[in-house]
């Protein structure tokens, strides 16, 4: 078999001839940036100790301390290099902006419309990891202004389907609310699906946004939403625990994940082969013991 380093195009070049000629001027390149989403769940503040704390889904941001979008809130992001792998710049950047470092992340989505970024074309590639936050350090770096923990709500305000010939269009206007003290930014999202046939489509644009800079709202709409889903099948829920915990603090972190409540002895079936109880018990002071459990690593081989 001929090799196919030795095969002659048309233009009478093998591939090390062709690869020497090549002008890569010809096509224009865009940008390449990494955005992460660093997603925790942290306790509310209460004012009876006896209860158990509510949680409350929060999300990593930082302020961008330069143009474009100087003083509003992002992902903490950056630029890839000529000679960086993309998970490397997320990476470097995640380190540089908000301190946090060794953590896995799985790549989320990548993001191509044509104006997202006012400086130049930028293709984005997002990053989401779920973290427990008492094992991190956050600071804010070189080029961020702050780096704060947000709590996130986000609601359907508006919905609307129309039939079509061969399936159906179903359109979201969705709001997204992100607190910390006394900061609120917010964005509203619209979401078109359209289905036909066999083939569905669905489309994503920042309508209105509040102080969340460039296209991150959708961004943040997406991660959620692909959130809830894999945590019905996957055990990525753990990755926000601490090592030792409740059932009834699992169930929590379930519940704020999914955005509804779970009925106690169902959700403790379904756990059953995810978790090792130990002989170790809660010390809150105010609250009965409680039985604390630690994650099985070998459930899925079960």
């Amino acid at each position: 078999m001929t090799e196919p380093s030795s095969i002659r195009d048309r233009n009478g070049l093998t591939e090390q001839e062709y690869l020497q000629a090549y002008d890569a001027s010809i096509y224009e390149r865009p940008s390449v940036t990494v955005d992460m989403l660093i997603f925790t769940v942290l306790n509310k503040e209460q004012d009876n100790y006896r209860k158990l704390p509510e949680k409350s889904l929060q999300l990593l941001l930082i302020k961008r301390g330069e143009h474009p979008f100087i003083g509003q809130w992002a992902l903490p992001g950056g630029f890839v290099s000529v000679h960086e792998r993309v998970e490397d710049a997320a990476l470097r950047e995640l380190k540089s902006e908000t301190n946090i470092e060794n953590i896995y992340m799985e790549q989320l989505f990548t993001w191509g419309d044509v104006e997202r970024d006012p400086r130049t074309r930028v293709i984005s590639c997002s990053y989401m990891a779920l973290v427990d936050r008492t094992s991190l350090d956050i600071q804010a770096g070189d080029d961020a202004a702050d780096a704060k923990w947000f709590e996130v709500a986000y609601h359907v305000f508006q919905e609307k389907k129309t039939n079509l010939d061969h399936g159906y269009e179903l359109e979201k206007l969705l709001k997204i609310t992100l607190r910390n003290g006394l900061e609120t930014v917010s964005a509203t999202v619209k979401i078109v699906e359209v289905v036909s046939g066999r083939s569905t489509r669905v489309s994503r644009e920042v309508v209105d946004s509040q102080g969340i800079a460039f296209d991150h709202a959708k961004i943040i709409e997406y991660a959620i939403e692909r959130l809830r889903n894999k945590i019905e099948y996957t055990d990525i829920a753990f990755n926000l625990m601490p090592p030792l915990f409740t059932l009834s603090e699992l169930q929590q972190v379930y519940e704020v994940l999914l955005g509804k409540e779970l009925l106690a002895a169902a959700f403790r079936r379904k756990m059953a082969s995810m978790v090792i109880e130990t002989n170790e018990f809660t010390k809150d002071a105010g609250h009965r013991p409680s039985k604390l459990y630690r994650f099985n690593p070998n459930w899925n081989r079960n």
